[in-house]
C-alpha cells in the first residue's frame, strides 16, 4: 500500500505546479494592461475618438516615416506594454494592499496627469491640454482610469490570493 502512494505522489498528475513569482505576475499584468489599453487607445484613434495615437510615445526617440504607419503604431503598442510593467511595479509597490476602486481610479488619473502635464514638454506631437478637443481629453481620461482599475484590480486580487494561499499551506 505504500509503494502505491510513493508512486501516485511521482505521477504527473498529481504534482503540484510551482506558482509563478509574484513580481512576475505583476509584470505580466502590467505588461498586457499596457498592450490591451493601448490597442483600444489606438482603435478610438482610427475611428476619431482621440486625436492623440498610441505611437505619440515614438516621437521623440525615432527617426522617419515608418512611426506614423501601422508599423510605427505596433511597436508604440508594445512599447507601451513595456513601459507599463514600470507602472504596474510602481502599483504593487505602494498600494497593493488598498482593496476597491477608487485606489485604481486614482492611479490611472496620475498616470494622466503625469503623462498629459509633466511629461508633455517631451512629447513633441502631443498639445498641451488646453489645446486638445474636448472628446480626446474625455477618451483618454476613460482610458487611464480603466487602465489604473485594471492594473489596481489585477495586482490587489493576486496579492489578497497570494496572502489566502499562505493561510491554506499554513493550516495544512
Amino acid at each position: 500500500m505504500q509503494t502505491k502512494t510513493k508512486q501516485d505522489a511521482q505521477l504527473e498528475q498529481n504534482k503540484r505546479e510551482k506558482p509563478m513569482p509574484v513580481l512576475a505576475k505583476v509584470a505580466l499584468i502590467g505588461f498586457i494592461g499596457g498592450v490591451f489599453w493601448s490597442f483600444l487607445a489606438y482603435c478610438a484613434y482610427f475611428f476619431h475618438f482621440t486625436e492623440v495615437a498610441p505611437n505619440f510615445i515614438l516621437q521623440p526617440w525615432a527617426i522617419g516615416d515608418w512611426k506614423n504607419g501601422a508599423l510605427g503604431q505596433a511597436i508604440a503598442i508594445l512599447f507601451i506594454g513595456l513601459a507599463s510593467v514600470i507602472a504596474a511595479l510602481l502599483y504593487y509597490a505602494f498600494l497593493k494592499n488598498r482593496q476597491g476602486i477608487w485606489p485604481g481610479v486614482a492611479f490611472g488619473i496620475g498616470l494622466w496627469v503625469l503623462v498629459f502635464y509633466v511629461l508633455n514638454p517631451i512629447f513633441p506631437q502631443l498639445k498641451a491640454v488646453p489645446q486638445l478637443e474636448r472628446n480626446t481629453i474625455v477618451t483618454m481620461v476613460c482610458f487611464y482610469i480603466l487602465y489604473g482599475m485594471f492594473i489596481g484590480y489585477s495586482i490587489s486580487f493576486e496579492v489578497a490570493e497570494m496572502r489566502r494561499q499562505k493561510q491554506v499551506d499554513v493550516v495544512k
